[in-house]
């Protein structure tokens, strides 16, 4: 393998190889053969051909930082910053490298030991931490956009210059605003329609209820057409995907509690989750919760379903009302990398009347939001937000759907910036106007 030699390190960050040492079983570093197969799908590699920012080149930092070989100084730091947590190489490891439980543990160690300077700043602590996570607070916060909205002076505020006052972090989650709708308002108990064949809980989330209500409901309305009686726990919360992937595990498990005592998860058929990430979240709780718990993790993980997952398994009633438009798709990386699911949204969208599905070259490299990445890494995620985009543009599709809500906001900024006459969507609200006539 020819790796770039890496500087002697400088600065190094303080990292706890005994808690590194728990957290991740050395064995899984023995299972990566180095082939290189890898690297082909990894966003970062393909974009900057440098082999230690590749899944291949970043096991080895990792392993030589657990040996004792090597510090984690400012180079090593950033190389492992980098990375996306994507996923994308364990879809292409022939050895099963789970690289998702390598580098997680060193992106929290590293933010909880970074260095002043390093690692997230005060106000984007405040941003993920204490605004991201409550849906209520996002709404409080978008208040004066949506009135801007509402009055048709977003543009010519945009147009002022008066938001380049803001630091660059509140500048970046400006422009990912979409065109607001009116907060969703569903009951706790909604009934099916038709004759009962599921009782499901259904997540609500943070930002996609906040920031796609539209979304939220077409859920609920397909699944109750799909027979499901929904219950909407009050007592919910954010998944913790936000916390655990900032370095905070300790309130991303709490959180992760909270959820498991909201849904009566032994009195539902499944928890469906309409959010990549937040079901990826939920399905690897088994790793990071306490030995103790993990018996009740694994009955809670066991109920969870990204929506078009569980409709696969339940066996959708086909819809009747043309949606006649191109469309193409494009994976979610916590939907295909992991957890696996890429044939399930595409037959739900092969079913609607009218449509036209076209493929998408790349469609399993990332769109750069990974996340909270388009806050802390802006330049390589803008990078990778125009390189979709252009895959998508030259489809000619006028639909982009996308099982995520962190890639709809990433692309719909995108294709904004450019002018583009796209809409982006998620497959659920294509399927509820089929089922619902467009209304």
């Amino acid at each position: 393998m020819n790796e770039r030699p890496i500087a002697p390190p400088v600065a190094e960050t303080p990292v706890d190889l005994d808690w590194l040492g728990e957290q991740i079983p050395y064995r899984l570093f023995q299972q990566c053969i180095h082939c290189g197969l890898c690297t082909a799908s990894c966003p970062t590699y393909v974009e900057n051909g440098d082999e230690n920012d590749g899944p291949r080149g970043r096991i080895y930092l990792m392993r030589s930082v657990v040996d004792g070989r090597l510090g984690v100084g400012p180079e090593v730091r950033r190389h492992l910053e980098l990375c996306l947590d994507c996923r994308a190489c364990e879809t292409a490891c022939p050895s099963g490298v789970q690289y998702g439980r390598l580098i997680e543990p060193f992106k929290i160690e590293m933010v909880r030991k970074a260095p002043p300077g390093k690692g997230p700043s005060r106000l984007q602590k405040v941003v993920l931490h204490h605004l991201f996570p409550y849906a209520g607070r996002v709404r409080a916060a978008l208040w004066p956009v949506r009135v801007l909205q509402r009055l048709g002076l977003m543009k010519a505020v945009e147009g002022s210059g008066l938001l380049k006052l803001l630091p660059p972090t509140l500048r970046n989650m400006q422009a990912m605003v979409p065109p607001l709708r009116r907060p969703s308002n569903l009951a706790e108990v909604l009934p099916a329609i038709g004759p009962r064949r599921a009782r499901v809980g259904l997540f609500l989330g943070c930002v996609t209820d906040a920031m796609t209500p539209q979304t939220t409901e077409a859920t609920a309305r397909v699944l109750r057409r799909n027979g499901c009686e929904v219950v909407v726990p009050r007592g919910q919360a954010c998944c913790g995907a936000i916390h655990f992937h900032s370095g905070a595990e300790a309130p991303a498990l709490d959180l992760a509690r909270r959820n498991m005592d909201a849904f009566d998860f032994e009195d539902l058929d499944a928890i469906v989750v309409n959010a990549a990430g937040c079901g990826a979240m939920f399905k690897g709780l088994g790793h990071v919760m306490p030995p103790e718990e993990r018996e009740r993790v694994a009955r809670f993980v066991a109920k969870v379903k990204d929506v078009s997952e569980f409709l696969a398994e339940l066996g959708p009633i086909p819809p009747t009302h043309a949606v006649p438009v191109k469309a193409t798709y494009h994976d979610a990386c916590h939907l295909c990398h992991a957890q696996q699911i890429r044939a399930q949204p595409r037959g739900l969208l092969a079913m609607i009347p009218g449509l036209e599905l076209v493929p998408l070259a790349e469609s399993e490299l990332c769109c750069g939001a990974a996340g909270t990445y388009n806050l802390t890494e802006p330049e390589m995620s803008r990078r990778l937000a125009r390189r979709k985009v252009a895959n998508i543009e030259a489809t000619g599709a006028a639909v982009v759907a996308s099982g995520n809500i962190g890639c709809t906001l990433q692309i719909a900024r995108q294709i904004r910036e450019q002018g583009l006459p796209i809409e982006v969507v998620h497959p659920v609200d294509l399927l509820d106007r089929a089922y619902e006539g467009g209304s």
